[in-house]
């Protein structure tokens, strides 16, 4: 049993942070939020560090996932910012150019299937790029968005993957734990991370024990549902448990 990330996520739209809920991105408005303003993404992406006490920041520029701009500059400025956390960025990379524009953040890139249109481009990204790629294995509520072959040949999977489900980011509905397990089950030994509709501290023991490594979560954070007492109190749990699997009692 390895310690379970809680990974923060913000969405970048129009120069501002917005509420990212149900997929649909032409209705993400800037988001509200007691832990900063939606034009000052450095203090929000600061506090959701703090309360979740997470190593690493997802960011999702959807003006580059949708092809009409990007938050290069915004994202330089983070990285600046916060030296500590790693960057996991997802701007609709599709190709090598794509990614080597962005490669002088330093960040980790996510590479996500809705972004790709074949199985063919991601296996010139990752022979390129290596395992420095995240791959993100995103769903909505139709199912599988992208590349087919993605999804099913799973010895293409890089070492890091998120299950995104898109269609229930923000919408209060709970993961989708069915869908996750059996990404997990297929995943082997690497690390499966899921993403969408964490409510409570419950959605991500519910993620931990179907076998996840982390969980990305936004709107619960904003809205005070998880609070950082009860994360650390979690991450607490988790590695006790880590500690007893690894020294049982004699």
């Amino acid at each position: 049993m390895n310690d379970f990330a809680i990974i923060p996520a913000i969405d970048l739209k129009d120069g501002v942070v917005v509420h990212a809920s149900g997929g649909e991105r032409a209705a993400y408005r800037p988001i509200e939020t007691p832990l900063g303003s939606a034009g000052d993404a450095i203090a929000i992406a600061r506090a959701l560090l703090s309360v979740s006490a997470s190593p690493a920041l997802y960011i999702a520029d959807l003006d580059a996932i949708e092809g009409v701009g990007n938050h290069f500059e915004l994202c330089r400025d983070l990285s600046s910012a916060l030296p500590q956390a790693a960057l996991w960025i997802d701007a609709g990379f599709s190709n090598v150019t794509d990614c080597a524009f962005w490669l002088p953040l330093g960040a980790t890139l996510v590479i996500g299937t809705e972004s790709l249109s074949f199985a063919e481009d991601w296996r010139e990204l990752r022979a390129t790029f290596g395992e420095s790629l995240m791959l993100s294995l995103d769903f909505d509520a139709e199912g599988q968005r992208g590349p087919k072959a993605l999804f099913a040949e799973s010895a293409h999977w890089p070492e890091r993957i998120i299950v995104m489900s898109l269609d229930r980011v923000g919408a209060g509905d709970g993961p989708d734990i069915e869908r996750l397990r059996g990404v997990v089950e297929r995943a082997g030994s690497r690390s499966v991370y899921a993403s969408g509709g964490m409510r409570n501290i419950g959605d991500l023991e519910a993620a931990a024990e179907a076998g996840a490594g982390g969980a990305l979560i936004a709107t619960a954070l904003h809205r005070g549902a998880v609070t950082q007492n009860e994360i650390a109190a979690f991450l607490q749990r988790r590695r006790s448990q880590t500690d007893q699997t690894r020294n049982p009692a004699s």
